[in-house]
């Protein structure tokens, strides 16, 4: 298994945080992972993403050039990053925020409308772990109970007053995707 997957969006979305959330996950699971962090200068609000490799065996090369999943937090990451994907690809979006009219005919698309979920939740900031939730239900790179026992070290203890936020999140988007088959 060689898995890659690029997380996209704006500055202050959280898109680095959730990608290097999934890599720690993945790496507590004893899998070989990549991250390589991608952003433009003005950082908050301007374009981020991040490319994540998960893989059972040694990972010759970080970059993505055909990644099997592509997620987009918003409209000019969904526009841009779709065409990275090989036929046969998914691409999982922001469904509160982004319009999915220009969908190419080859590739999975599944709109998860996260603003709304976090919003639901009392706090738009978790819109990210609502993605990842759902990204590791779909994708099922990771065990998902393995993340929610690991996410005090995950997280570190920087955001321990965030944990019972971000695992009622995680489950939300997870919960969401239960219908959802690859």
């Amino acid at each position: 298994m060689l898995i890659k997957t690029i997380f996209s969006g704006f500055g202050g979305q959280g898109v680095l945080s959730v990608g290097q959330t999934l890599a720690r996950a993945a790496m507590l699971e004893n899998k070989f992972v990549t991250y390589l962090p991608s952003y433009g200068a003005e950082v908050r609000g301007g374009t981020a993403n991040c490319t994540v490799t998960i893989s059972d065996e040694e990972i010759a090369s970080p970059i993505a050039s055909e990644p099997e999943f592509v997620v987009a937090l918003n409209q000019p990451s969904f526009f841009r990053f779709q065409s990275l994907l090989p036929s046969g690809g998914m691409l999982l979006y922001n469904a509160s925020l982004v319009s999915a009219e220009s969908i190419r005919g080859d590739i999975e698309t599944v709109g998860i409308p996260i603003t709304d979920l976090a919003a639901e939740l009392g706090n738009l900031k978790v819109a990210n772990m609502v993605m990842l939730g759902a990204f590791i239900r779909i994708s099922n790179l990771i065990v998902f109970d393995r993340m929610i026992k690991h996410l005090p070290d995950i997280l570190g203890t920087g955001k321990a007053p965030l944990l019972k936020l971000n695992r009622e999140a995680l489950q939300r988007g997870y919960d969401y995707a239960k219908d959802i088959r690859r």
